[in-house]
């Protein structure tokens, strides 16, 4: 991540002030003063920011608390703000951050980390072991925060036992059982490094709202409903970025994203519709972006719904009523791929189990098996404009589903209203039997794609939102984290890969791949593999 220092260019405002004349007197002309009036001073148009960046995304932030946050969109902001002790770089390796070395002790029951000196906070306040110990504490209830509410994604520090401050810049992470994932886990944009000062200056029940880390840019505000604005940090550790200004704007539809970019309001776009990508690769002065990415689109079947509960067959039959490669070659003009397992083929662990074959006649005799011969009814919750053509999908499936008898109730509501009916910690509030969402495996490890989706203990507030639960996979997963070998990790992947498959508490949809747009006259914009924007480096060059 290389880190540029500019000078900054001070604008001279030259004011001009107006003197009173001298009145003639009749007998003898005689200058005499007459006192000033103060000029009223003129209102002027603020000066221009001339390297500033606008991006547009498809869904706002549910949350800037690593304890609430939960989405790409969240990531996509917040890292700009508040960084990690590891990078994960667009190439998936593992790079010194405010960390700037690690080590593996008592055969992975400790790790040793040593931290970036000489860095602070927004607010002046110092980072250092102490300040790391307090965000982690936070982030999984430990220590000071025994019996407080811990983060959402707890689970990626699950099996850390205490974090020992060793000196000013350096902590040892105490396990109680051997955590494998444990520094891929650290890259992960929800455990960034806020300011202790900051965080102990909320009121109680009160979330970040305005993050103060240790980045490139500064919390600058947030319009609800419209735009976070950042501002370059002069004081960056790394070099103050070449951009002075960095807005992320909130735009569902992806056909108003494409309008702001040919327009100029807006820089750069994420997830561009394919219907437009012809054209706008024939637009002088637009660059089309394709990026890899490591998030599979799905249906979860909520397993506590009186229909998919106990009801292998019928879920199953759902799978093969799906046409997928249709979906891919039609919605997304081939582009995308039809999921082969609950992970992507670039992550760690990936086991090639899939796709289920279109076979309406195969869902049909399952169906019938599972008692519903005639068919049912059935309530499927999507978003609209959190993943590329969202709501085309739901209501492709929809149509699907009717050619085999079944009739699915579509519902959507706003991307954080959405994901608080679909996280319900009381299964009973729940009124979907199915939901749309997707998953980035964003540590580029199999533990951070299936643990949280698939075993018992992390239902929500967690990520299982399909509240699936079964012992033989939970063994699994659990072994899993604790093998240090990493040819046995991936025999361990492959056996739990092939119980989800089978069981299906998944519709399996697609793997996703990023189109982006940008204009030419931005520079060093970084498309992530792990569906998102970074502005860090990028700069305008008109």
């Amino acid at each position: 991540m290389k880190r540029l220092l500019i000078l900054m260019i001070v604008p001279v405002l030259l004011l001009g002030f107006m003197f009173a004349g001298c009145e003639p007197v009749e007998e003898e002309p005689v200058e005499e003063p007459v006192d000033e009036e103060p000029e009223e001073p003129v209102d002027e148009e603020p000066e221009p920011v001339e390297q500033a960046v606008s991006v547009a995304i498809g869904a706002e932030p549910e949350s800037l608390d690593p304890l609430r946050m939960s989405s790409a969109p969240a990531a996509t902001v917040s890292e700009h703000m508040a960084e990690n002790l590891i990078y994960l770089t667009e190439d998936g390796d593992l790079d010194p951050a405010l960390a700037t070395d690690w080590e593996i002790e008592d055969d992975g029951m400790s790790y040793l980390i040593d931290l970036r000196e000489g860095v602070t906070f927004h607010d002046g306040e110092p980072f250092n072991a102490e300040a790391v110990k307090y965000n982690l504490d936070r982030f999984m209830g430990k220590g000071e925060f025994e019996g407080v509410d811990q983060a959402d994604f707890a689970f990626l520090l699950g099996e850390v036992d205490e974090v020992e401050v060793v000196d000013e810049y350096q902590i040892r992470i105490h396990m109680e059982e051997r955590f494998a994932p444990l520094i891929a886990h650290l890259s992960h944009s929800f455990i960034a490094m806020h300011s202790p000062a900051a965080l102990e200056a909320l009121d109680e029940g009160d979330e970040v709202e305005a993050p103060v880390g240790t980045g490139p840019f500064k919390y600058a505000g947030w319009d609800r409903g419209e735009q976070i604005v950042m501002e370059r940090n002069e004081d960056y550790w790394g070099g103050a970025p070449e951009l002075e200004q960095v807005t992320f704007k909130f735009v569902p539809e992806g056909s108003s994203r494409v309008i702001m970019l040919e327009t100029g309001e807006v820089d750069a776009v994420m997830d561009i519709p394919f219907a437009e990508i012809e054209r706008l690769e024939a637009e002088e002065g637009i660059n089309i972006v394709y990026e890899e990415s490591v998030r599979n689109i799905y249906i979860g079947f909520n397993m506590e719904s009186e229909l998919f509960k106990d009801n292998k067959e019928l879920r199953q039959a759902l799978n093969y009523a799906i046409d997928n490669q249709a979906i891919c070659d039609v919605i997304f003009e081939g582009a995308y791929e039809p999921a082969t397992a609950p992970i992507l083929p670039p992550v760690f662990g990936y086991h090639e189990v899939g796709p289920y074959e279109y076979d309406p006649e195969r869902a049909q005799e399952l169906m019938a098996e599972a008692g519903y011969e005639d068919g049912f009814e059935m309530e499927l919750f999507h978003p609209v404009g959190r993943y590329p053509r969202d709501e085309q999908v739901a209501e492709t499936v929809q149509g699907m589903l009717a050619e085999v008898g079944i009739e699915a109730n579509l519902t959507t509501y706003d991307w954080g209203t959405y994901l608080d009916m679909v996280g319900q910690e009381d299964p009973a509030d729940r009124e979907d039997d199915a939901y749309m969402l997707g998953w980035g495996t964003v540590t580029w490890d199999a533990d951070y794609g299936l643990y949280p989706l698939f075993h018992s203990e992390e239902w929500p507030p967690s990520s299982n939102r399909s509240y699936y639960a079964n012992e033989e996979l939970d063994a699994l997963l659990e072994e899993a984290r604790r093998e240090m070998d990493p040819d046995m990790r991936e025999e361990i992947y492959a056996e739990a890969i092939e119980i989800i498959w089978d069981d299906a508490p998944w519709l399996f949809l697609y793997d996703q791949v990023q189109v982006n747009a940008e204009l030419d006259r931005v520079e060093g914009l970084i498309h992530h593999p792990l569906e998102n924007i970074s502005a860090w480096d990028a700069r305008i060059v008109e």
